[in-house]
């Protein structure tokens, strides 16, 4: 019978590479989001995981730019990923 002893810092280094392999997938869909050129309410407060009044709070402030088309109100992927990044997008 073979045994394998796992130390702690296996465990640390186990850990730490699924933490990054969990940034890259979440990074990854971000950026498929952030690919479409507009998006809805919904989907930007689950990409960002956002209530609807911060999202009603950053339009309110101008920190996220939109578009109003009937009753339903859009945002630019690139803004998102400006706002994101500590700028403000251009609406």
């Amino acid at each position: 019978m073979h045994i394998d002893i796992v130390t702690k810092e296996d465990l640390c280094k186990m850990q730490k590479e699924m933490m990054e392999e969990i940034r890259q997938l979440v990074r990854e869909n971000v950026k498929k989001e952030n690919d479409r050129q507009w998006l809805r309410s919904a989907e930007v407060r689950k990409m960002l995981g956002i209530s609807p009044g911060t999202l009603q709070n950053l339009r309110i402030n101008g920190t996220l730019p939109y578009k109003k088309i009937g009753g339903s109100i859009y945002y630019r992927g690139d803004d998102i990923q400006k706002m994101m990044e500590g700028g403000h997008g251009n609406g």
